[in-house]
């Protein structure tokens, strides 16, 4: 009887280890520190050497490369080659968001796992988080948008409005195109430096590259942090109700803060 328990309970545990996901291996590759940077250096949807990333992760690049190709095998990474080059990028935005919540568990925890950034009042204020606007600007635009009703979000998905349609495709928007693909539409992202919800999903991208292609806010090098020029001071403003105000006698980047 004891011996039919025990088979019993041997064959469970190989269906379990048969049918679930490898959270454990998935986990044990980002827990890494020098694999965390590295994702981290991705997030925000741009494609990276391995050498930029060996000096985002702070190892050489023969560690680097180690580390590159067991993110690659575990499907976390996809590589790219350009003529001579060799670029990494995330394999798809579920990386990013998985990155982003962790850090959103991480801010929670005890204060020597509370994520650290490069940046600090400028990257908080606003950077990219893959492929959308995250941080004080990115929650203060969902703030803008949700709060006149041209978009409405729930926990996981959301919608936009027949006066949001007309609103952004009144911003240069193309919204049939947004819809296109498998992606999700619209969805919140929980901000972990802001604790509250910006936009994500193919509108969150496609409002991001709308403000970058009018020049509202621009990529600074090595860094997800985002500047916000004066036309997009003055832009986000008059558009979309939010306040962007300088404190004196420290640099502006340093000290914006965003208001809706």
């Amino acid at each position: 009887m004891l011996s039919l328990e025990l088979a019993c309970r041997r064959a469970y545990v190989l269906a379990m280890q048969g049918t679930q996901p490898a959270v454990a291996e998935v986990a044990a590759l980002v827990g890494n520190p020098a694999r965390a940077n590295i994702l981290m250096a991705l997030t925000d949807g741009r494609a990276l050497t391995a050498s930029e990333l060996a000096y985002a992760a702070g190892v050489s690049p023969q560690t680097a490369s180690e580390h590159l190709a067991r993110l690659k095998e575990a499907n976390l990474l996809v590589l790219s080659r350009q003529g001579r080059h060799s670029y990494f990028r995330l394999s798809s935005p579920k990386i990013a968001r998985m990155i982003e919540s962790i850090m959103v568990v991480a801010a929670d925890g005890p204060r020597r796992y509370r994520p650290r950034w490069n940046g600090d009042e400028q990257l908080r204020t606003a950077r990219t988080c893959y492929d959308h606007i995250a941080g004080r600007l990115g929650v203060a635009l969902t703030d803008a948008l949700t709060g006149r009703k041209l978009v409405l979000l729930t926990e996981d998905g959301g919608m936009v409005t027949r006066a949001g349609e007309k609103f952004l495709v009144g911003f240069g928007i193309e919204l049939d195109e947004a819809r296109e693909g498998r992606r999700t539409f619209c969805r919140p992202c929980l901000d972990w430096s802001e604790r509250r919800p910006h936009l994500a999903g193919a509108l969150g991208a496609a409002l991001a590259e709308r403000c970058f292609d009018l020049g509202w806010v621009v990529r600074i090098r090595g860094s997800r942090a985002l500047m916000i020029s004066a036309n997009g001071e003055r832009g986000f403003r008059e558009l979309f109700g939010i306040s962007l105000n300088v404190e004196k006698d420290a640099p502006a980047a340093a000290k914006r803060t965003v208001t809706a």
